[in-house]
């Protein structure tokens, strides 16, 4: 059955498989590769979009619980040109190593800042323990999340 998403604020009509997860929908037919899976089944985070603003693991979603709801995915948030405020974070405070949970982190990271503009260290750690990056760059996302929060709220006194 055809189906309209949408998805980083474009319509996209796609043939949803009622058994296909989101992030095989968002990956395989959209192309949207940013969207990442790893364990498939929850727990890791890489696969994370927003979906009506809220942080969700895609590859526990149905694509067709996805109709008529805004999703967000990493290609959604910034461009070359102009980055997010938490992409440019991650990149000054080298939140990644290989980079594949980074499309999760950010936007857990990024749902994260406009919950708790001001977090402390403690609370972004917390924030950031749904989403698991192997290579152990934790203690850098944490930063990149306390560097994301600063540069936001600057963007907001100007």
């Amino acid at each position: 059955m055809t189906e309209t998403l949408k998805v980083n604020g474009q319509p996209y009509a796609v043939e949803i498989n009622p058994h296909k997860a989101l992030s095989d929908v968002l990956r395989d037919d959209l192309g949207l590769f940013g969207v990442k899976v790893s364990c498939g089944e929850g727990e890791c985070g890489s696969c994370t979009v927003l979906v009506d603003g809220q942080p969700v693991t895609s590859c526990l979603m149905l694509g067709s619980q996805a109709v008529g709801r805004e999703i967000v995915t990493i290609e959604g948030i910034g461009t070359r040109d102009a980055l997010d405020p938490v992409q440019e974070a991650f990149i000054e405070e080298q939140g990644f190593q290989c980079g594949f949970c980074t499309p999760g982190f950010i936007l857990a990271a990024k749902h994260f800042l406009e919950e708790n503009p001001n977090p402390t260290k403690e609370e972004a750690a917390t924030a950031m323990s749904g989403n698991i990056c192997r290579c152990g760059a934790h203690p850098y996302i944490v930063n990149a999340v306390m560097n994301a929060a600063k540069k936001i709220q600057a963007q907001k006194s100007t």
